[in-house]
């Protein structure tokens, strides 16, 4: 009887040690004290290995600081304990395309949508990683089908729109600007410029 008290009382312990160290570092994070609460993420993982959280947290600290290469380590340790999560793939995908690996990029990313096919933001970063490697019918594919989930988003509809033009497909690009014109007008002025081509020509 003491023996199963014994084996039962440390992992209760460290459950609640892993909770309160992850509420410490979220405490610090809404305070503004980005340094201190990677701190804390360290110490977790000094004492819980694969905590995927800690994992990722430490990822976006060093991608926010922009150590592309130390985010990088963190996340392909976050897909390797957790190759079922579509968000891992994905922030793989996102600092792999930062990186300009862009066919890794694009493994990374189907990946995820092979997990979660409606994962918005993973059809974007493949636009973006198709765009790279000048793929560009692929790529109109893949920010479609962003902007089927994510409709009025302008992201997506921009790239399209320069995407058309590498194409040498000015009407298509107009078409996508003036659709873009209806609910983000800078963007689409920005466009403008950018591809020389006016919204107010009719073609």
């Amino acid at each position: 009887m003491n023996s199963i008290a014994l084996s039962v009382k440390p992992r209760g312990a460290t459950r609640l040690t892993l909770l309160l160290l992850r509420l410490k570092a979220k405490a610090l994070l809404v305070l503004g004290l980005r340094d201190s609460a990677r701190a804390v993420f360290e110490e977790i993982l000094v004492r819980f290995a694969n905590d995927v959280q800690a994992i990722n947290s430490l990822g976006y600290h060093a991608l926010s600081a922009g150590d592309h290469p130390t985010a990088l380590a963190y996340f392909e340790r976050a897909v390797a304990l957790s190759p079922e999560s579509s968000n891992a793939h994905f922030n793989l995908g996102f600092v792999l395309e930062g990186l300009g690996r862009s066919a890794l990029a694009e493994q990374a990313f189907r990946r995820s949508l092979a997990l979660d096919d409606k994962m918005d933001r993973a059809w974007y970063g493949l636009g973006l990683a198709l765009v790279r490697q000048r793929r560009f019918v692929e790529a109109i594919e893949a920010f479609k089908r962003n902007t089927t989930l994510q409709s009025m988003s302008p992201f997506a509809w921009y790239q399209m729109a320069r995407v058309y033009m590498e194409m040498n497909q000015p009407d298509e690009a107009l078409t996508v600007m003036r659709h873009l014109n209806g609910f983000e007008p800078k963007v689409a002025a920005q466009l403008e410029r950018e591809t020389g081509l006016s919204l107010s020509v009719l073609r």
